[in-house]
């Protein structure tokens, strides 16, 4: 399942020692999945955000830091350009993410997905950062932004924004699996801490409002602009020659989403390129340079206050769950549960790289115990649960 986490911020770098031993138990525990299910099973399952966060307990990453986006990408990056594994990692934090549009040459290349597909993961990231950026405003701002693709052509983009004032960063996953036009609940199964109010444009409770923005960009640059005017007197409280023009019934928004809307020399421009290039669905319109959140936010207010489509604030989250208990399994880099145990890291890797290079010599048996392991070890787990309820 595809979805969304918070994560407070976290002081601190990760030893060397311990990115080192992160880096190798990662190796293993790809190579596995892939070598057992494929290389489009291993991006299926980091879509999911709690399996992601999972597999950063697992490899000793703070359990609950906005740094296991960052530290899990990176490392996941380096081990699927460095091997012929059918999967590659583009993007990433900050200056890193404006690469994806010459990485994705590359890509396409080593995956054998050929130059329209090169096109196609630069479109997938485009569009994706558009979607957790401006048609879902929860005051996070984007500052990490991977794509990773699988060599039949499967993908999922990883995305973090942060919310300076909360402290907390939020991260963002979609998967081809849940990505529709229009893009409609793109995230699904979503876990998180903390419900939000924001502006949420990608909801189907929306949808009314989207066909209205539709309707108005294929209006002219003045009517669009006068109707901005409007809304904004609206929120004003000032009267116009017609009265009162407000129509919509106001929400409560975690977001400052009720503030008027800054018709400035960019915004008219932005709203002509729309018309220029003939933008009219939401997807087009998304595409079009200069669309932003303001952009998009005074857009939504004028479908809102003027014509009375109120947008959704609903918050995309279904299940606040965070997979803690993995971080027993060799301890976390701040000391919680407990300090990272080297002895357990070793014999993790070493029994993971055994049981791959055995499989590839034909010897499945240590492959299937681990299977058996972990089958015995959800059962045991499963008893538990249901006696501490």
């Amino acid at each position: 399942m595809e979805g969304i986490a918070d994560l407070p911020l976290h002081s601190g770098s990760v030893p060397s020692w311990l990115y080192r031993y992160m880096e190798r138990l990662c190796r293993a525990i790809v190579r596995g999945i892939i070598d057992e299910y494929g290389a489009s099973e291993l991006v299926r399952r980091l879509s999911d955000p709690l399996w992601f966060q999972a597999f950063n307990n697992a490899i000793g990453m703070d359990w609950d830091s906005s740094g296991s986006t960052t530290v899990v990408l990176r490392i996941l990056k380096g081990i699927s350009w460095s091997e012929d594994l059918g999967v590659l990692v583009l993007g990433g934090k900050g200056a890193e993410s404006r690469n994806i549009p010459f990485e994705s040459i590359d890509a396409a290349r080593r995956l054998g997905l050929g130059e329209e597909w090169g096109r196609e993961i630069r479109r997938i990231s485009y569009i994706g950062a558009k979607v957790d950026g401006v048609l879902l405003q929860d005051g996070h701002q984007l500052y990490i932004h991977g794509v990773i693709v699988s060599s039949d052509g499967y993908w999922a983009i990883i995305q973090q924004g942060m919310d300076a004032e909360r402290g907390y960063a939020r991260r963002y996953h979609i998967s081809r699996d849940s990505f529709r036009d229009p893009p409609i609940d793109p995230h699904s199964g979503v876990a998180s801490n903390q419900l939000l109010k924001p502006l949420n444009l990608a909801d189907r409770a929306s949808m009314d409002t989207i066909k209205a923005i539709e309707d108005l960009v294929s209006q002219s640059v003045s009517k669009v602009i006068r109707d901005i005017a409007m809304a904004n007197a609206c929120i004003r409280g000032r009267r116009t020659l017609v009265g009162d023009p407000c129509r919509g019934v106001r929400r409560d928004f975690s977001i400052k989403y009720y503030r008027p809307g800054r018709i400035d020399r960019e915004m008219i421009e932005t709203i002509n390129r729309i018309q220029l290039e003939g933008a009219r669905r939401i997807i087009e319109i998304l595409g079009v340079r200069g669309v932003g959140s303001e952009t998009m936010r005074a857009l939504v207010l004028v479908a809102d206050l003027i014509y009375g489509y109120t947008p959704s604030n609903r918050d995309p989250v279904s299940h606040p769950l965070d997979p803690f208990k993995y971080s027993y399994a060799h301890g976390g880099k701040d000391g919680v549960p407990y300090r990272v145990r080297r002895d357990l890291l070793e014999r993790t890797i070493m029994t993971l790289e055994e049981a791959i290079e055995r499989a590839k010599l034909g010897d499945r048996d240590k492959a299937e115990s681990l299977k058996r392991l972990s089958r015995y070890s959800k059962a045991i787990l499963g008893g538990i649960s249901d006696l501490s309820v």
